[in-house]
């Protein structure tokens, strides 16, 4: 007689065979860590060979993929997608382009929200119902999360509990889930023990299952003997099929063959005190990161978004920080030091990695001390938008989980882009070349931080850019800090949309221009 997981293997082609046309189709996934390439890749052979999927319905949560091919990129195909539900677009161009044609019905929900919703759908209640969203374009007074006019159906309400008002996202059923782990034991169980993040494999697998679904994982290896079960993150009677992929078809990251240190405890020589790395020239960059790491205190849980806020984490490296706070990734890593580029979402000697849903219970619910983040856009209200511009769809990831829930929030950005170049000289910051693209603008494209909301909540949240500091108050911004060197008038209020409010700004520290 064969054993659960002998009836359970199949190949990835057979896999996909599997998905019938029209179904909602829900993909797990952290960038490249614990998507299931191998699945999708098999999809993709068999709609180009004339065979189907046609029409899926598909929700993922964070961005999965490489910005070019892989992920959940295989699936940009006319005619294999009806619908996108989707947390960050940034790195799946191909489905970013088919919503701004109207080739898809888009919609851009908070990455936590959607995590949360799967737990939902699993559980049979009507949906999520959170705070998380009022106030940005997710919010039905504006877009509902919409991307584009073919999007017409309302997956998201304002409801009223308690005097308080609520948004509401809408359940649905769940027809496939497909998931990634290491490895399965012979009962069908799944452990992620060399996965660099837990995801959201088990709401997925739940919320497939009591759909009356199909579960299909994507693992490594096969075990010859039981799991531990406090390893098992997915039971296998969640199950349905597993498929054991390439080694090429399952890299731990998509910059990453296999770094142990992403699932590795620190040793006394690993810590983060002693974490030797890049040190940031000097330049925008430096300063930018510099003075956001002031606010960055001793003992604060912090969480850094990618690109020019990772730099906070290079310069608390160099003050000798990073064993005096915890740096934790919305993918589930706390401690350690998070990686970037294309390995983003995971963490080099965590403490403890949890799986997503549980990070944004966490981060919702005021757990966050300190955020650093990215902003392309600001306006005189303190909107920020990271999600739409430039005729590119980004989308919002777990920006909005975090931004509006921090305590603390400090927004990073140059005042231009395109083509600034800055220079230190003796203490002054000195412009070489102004950039042609303004950031502080008039009105945001579109609202994926509301600065109304944020003001009513009494939180602090700055605006470091690498020449000045602004501060986010009920009337407005306010510019609080300049740096030596700088004109306010013809440096900073020339290159700026509105009128910030001015008083009497201080210098911002000399030790950032060092």
């Amino acid at each position: 007689m064969k054993t659960r997981i002998e009836r359970l293997l199949c190949d990835s082609d057979q896999a996909a065979s599997l998905i019938n046309d029209g179904q909602t189709v829900a993909c797990g996934g952290f960038v490249g860590a614990a998507h299931p390439e191998a699945l999708t890749a098999a999809i993709e052979r068999r709609f180009l060979s004339n065979s189907g999927p046609r029409n899926l319905t598909l929700v993922y949560a964070a961005g999965q993929g490489d910005g070019k091919t892989r992920g959940l990129n295989h699936l940009a195909h006319e005619g294999l997608i009806k619908r996108v539900i989707g947390g960050h677009w940034g790195l799946v161009p191909g489905l970013g382009r088919m919503a701004l044609a109207g080739q898809i019905e888009a919609y851009n929900f908070p990455q936590g929200v959607i995590c949360q919703l799967l737990r939902d759908i699993a559980a049979g209640r009507p949906g999520c119902i959170t705070h998380v969203g009022l106030g940005t374009f997710i919010d039905p007074v504006h877009r509902g999360g919409r991307l584009n006019n073919v999007t017409q159906e309302e997956l998201v309400s304002r409801i009223e509990l308690d005097g308080q008002t609520w948004l509401f996202y809408r359940a649905f059923p769940i027809q496939v889930g497909l998931i990634r782990a290491t490895a399965a034991d012979p009962f069908g169980n799944l452990m992620m023990d060399e996965e660099a993040v837990i995801g959201e494999v088990l709401p997925i697998a739940q919320a497939a299952h009591n759909s009356g679904g199909t579960v299909i994982a994507q693992v490594r290896r096969l075990l010859d003997r039981p799991a531990p079960p406090h390893q098992v993150k997915v039971p296998g009677i969640l199950v349905d099929h597993v498929v054991v992929a390439s080694e090429d078809e399952h890299t731990q990251t998509f910059a990453e063959s296999l770094n142990a240190s992403y699932f590795s405890a620190r040793c006394n020589d690993d810590s983060p005190g002693n974490f030797e790395s890049e040190k940031l020239a000097s330049g925008a960059r430096r300063i930018i990161a510099a003075r956001a790491c002031d606010e960055l205190l001793p003992g604060a849980i912090a969480n850094l978004g990618i690109g020019m806020p990772e730099g906070v984490a290079l310069i608390a490296a160099e003050r000798q920080m990073l064993d005096q706070i915890t740096l934790t990734v919305e993918s589930g890593p706390i401690g350690g030091i998070p990686a970037g580029g294309l390995s983003f979402g995971a963490s080099a000697w965590p403490e403890a990695i949890i799986d997503q849903a549980a990070q944004f219970d966490f981060y919702d619910g005021g757990g966050l001390d300190y955020a650093a983040l990215g902003a392309a856009q600001v306006d005189q209200h303190g909107n920020v938008n990271v999600s739409k511009f430039n005729n590119r769809v980004a989308g919002v990831g777990g920006f909005v989980n975090i931004s509006q829930n921090a305590r603390r929030v400090v927004f990073c950005g140059t005042m231009t882009s395109g083509g600034l170049e800055v220079d230190v000289v003796n203490g002054q910051l000195r412009i070489i070349s102004e950039g042609t693209v303004r950031k502080f603008v008039e009105q945001v494209e579109q609202v994926s931080f509301s600065g109304q909301v944020a003001a009513n909540t009494s939180r602090e949240v700055l605006f470091v850019t690498e020449r000045a500091v602004f501060k986010l108050t009920s009337d407005g911004l306010m510019l609080t800090e300049v740096a030596p060197g700088i004109d306010i008038e013809t440096q900073i209020l020339s290159v700026m949309e509105f009128h910030p409010i001015v008083r009497l700004p201080r210098l911002m520290s000399a030790s950032c221009f060092l």
